[in-house]
Formats: structure tokens, C-alpha cells, sequence
């Protein structure tokens, strides 16, 4: 079981871990030893997750979301293959947690007078600055 907050645990089941070779340095033991781990957690079938937090957990998972609506976290960052598998449990807890987080809402503000009136000013220095480049006659 996987504690994420007081309300949301993920349950044993939710959760199936499968071990690959790594990719990358390792010598001759890379190619035989599974030390890195594909963890797929099932997110669109999981009781303890609020739709809102699915839908938000959807859009922060990215290309890790599958078809199924699977949440595959995959990780080869060190040889041991019990460290790579915390290391994906704790990513997937960071997920989870973000998506808990309700985004603000943003209010549409407009700029104030005196912010136009020195855009405006400053536009027109700048093509007064402009106009004043160009060719040079000889007569002058």
C-alpha cells in the first residue's frame, strides 16, 4: 500500500512492477542483470483517486498516459534494482501529489492608465529615434 495523502492510498493491486535491462553503462552486467523497473499504475480504474485528480494526474502524466488510461513511470537511474523501484514509487507518489493540488484560477486584469500612457510615451520616443536615421545629404 502506497500512502499519498491522509485521503488518497493506493492499494497493491492498482499497482504491477515488471524489470528490464537497463540501457547504459554497466559493463558485462548490464546485460544480465533486470535492474530497471516499469511501474504501471492502473489510474483510470482506481476507486481512490477523485475524477478531478485524474483528470489533472492525466494532463501532468503526459506521454506516460496510455490508451488504457495506465500510468507507466519507468526507471534505470542506478544498478540496484530495489533503489530503481522506490525511486518509481516515490515519483509516482510526486505525481499523484501535484495532481491533488487544485490550480488558481486566474482573473483577467486590465492595464492601468498610467502603464498606456508610458507605453504609449516610450513608443514614441523610440520612432522619433527611428525618423531620426537615414541617409545623409551632403548639403547638410
Amino acid at each position: 500500500m502506497l500512502r499519498i495523502t491522509d485521503t488518497i492510498t493506493i492499494e497493491d493491486w492498482e499497482l504491477t512492477e515488471q524489470f528490464v535491462r537497463a540501457s547504459g553503462p554497466g559493463g558485462q552486467n548490464v546485460n544480465k542483470v533486470a535492474s530497471a523497473v516499469e511501474l504501471r499504475f492502473e489510474a483510470e480504474r482506481s476507486p481512490n483517486l477523485p475524477e478531478a485528480v485524474k483528470k489533472r494526474l492525466k494532463r501532468l502524466a503526459g506521454r506516460r498516459w496510455t490508451k488504457e488510461g495506465a500510468l507507466v513511470i519507468q526507471c534505470d537511474e542506478t544498478r540496484h534494482q530495489a533503489r530503481n523501484r522506490d525511486i518509481a514509487r516515490d515519483r509516482l507518489a510526486e505525481l499523484i501529489t501535484k495532481a491533488t493540488e487544485k490550480p488558481k484560477r486566474r482573473i483577467p486584469t486590465r492595464p492601468t492608465l498610467g502603464s498606456k500612457k508610458r507605453r504609449l510615451k516610450a513608443k514614441k520616443v523610440r520612432g522619433e529615434v527611428k525618423a531620426m536615421r537615414g541617409t545623409v545629404t551632403p548639403d547638410e
